[in-house]
């Protein structure tokens, strides 16, 4: 799959709630109730991501998930990584 131009980045990211974009990923932090409302979550995050073969960066602190996407393999971001966002986006239930 290949990566996304820099202005296809920025309008896909202003699409997203919440997304930014750091460097070669996009990013999100979401809070949750306690935790284990944030392991249900990357739980879900997770199958999701197994199913389309692309793993994020998942960081588990406590209440709060950070998510960053970027596809390794092609040095940025892809469409693979806009889809998942929006699974992730899609699965949140805070």
């Amino acid at each position: 799959m290949a990566k996304l131009a820099p202005d296809d980045v920025e309008a896909r990211v202003k699409g997203l709630t919440g997304w930014a974009v750091e460097g070669d990923a996009i990013v999100k932090e979401l809070r949750f109730g306690g935790y284990p409302e944030a392991i249900a979550f990357v739980v879900r995050v997770g199958m999701a991501a197994e199913v389309a073969n692309h793993h994020p960066d998942l960081d588990i602190r406590y209440n709060r998930v950070r998510v960053a996407l970027s596809t390794h393999s092609e040095g940025g971001l892809t469409e693979k990584d806009f889809a998942l966002a929006a699974e992730a986006d899609a699965g949140q239930q805070n």
